[in-house]
């Protein structure tokens, strides 16, 4: 029996590319990172040396081998308070390798998009992430693998649409 790679697995054996479409206005709420930086956004800085998380230093490690790893974030405006915390610590994944890219709801109403949030690897493997209405990861399984082609394809081109129209993080200024 094979087993699974972990979902860390999945980023380092990566050939091409890793892209990530995010599209709920808030996550892991109850992050003592963010409860911080609720109470006093001066709590929390960017990091200017992504070593000593162990997400940015994957991203390092990736992106170092010439993986291309996109995130783009589809949210509501007014931005939401959790979403401006993930605007504010964002540099910290570009300084890792990552390139961010920001779109309004308003700007994606004529895109067709999956119902969930998704990492899509080499364009073959798509990870679905299952969160709960508050924004935690589900209790019931928080992702759902499938290389269907179908799907991948809906992913791919749902994705590239939504790159396409994003405003890149260094050009988007929260309202």
């Amino acid at each position: 029996m094979v087993q699974e790679p972990t979902f860390e697995g999945l980023f380092r054996r990566a050939q091409r590319s890793a892209v990530h479409l995010e599209m709920r206005d808030g996550y892991m709420t109850s992050d003592s990172r963010y409860v911080s930086w609720a109470k006093d956004p001066r709590s929390v800085m960017p990091e200017r040396d992504p070593h000593p998380r162990p997400w940015f230093t994957l991203m390092k490690e990736i992106t170092g081998r010439g993986i291309q790893v996109r995130r783009a974030r589809i949210f509501s405006e007014p931005m939401s308070d959790y979403l401006r915390f993930e605007h504010h610590l964002t540099p910290s994944n570009i300084a890792a390798g990552e390139e961010v890219r920001w779109l309004s709801r308003r700007k994606a109403s004529d895109l067709a998009l999956p119902g969930n949030d998704f990492w899509l690897f080499d364009d073959d493997l798509v990870v679905f992430l299952h969160f709960t209405g508050d924004g935690e990861l589900s209790p019931e399984g928080d992702e759902e693998r499938t290389a269907e082609p179908e799907v991948v394809r809906l992913c791919s081109t749902a994705f590239e649409a939504v790159w396409e129209r994003a405003t890149p993080h260094k050009e988007y200024r929260p309202v």
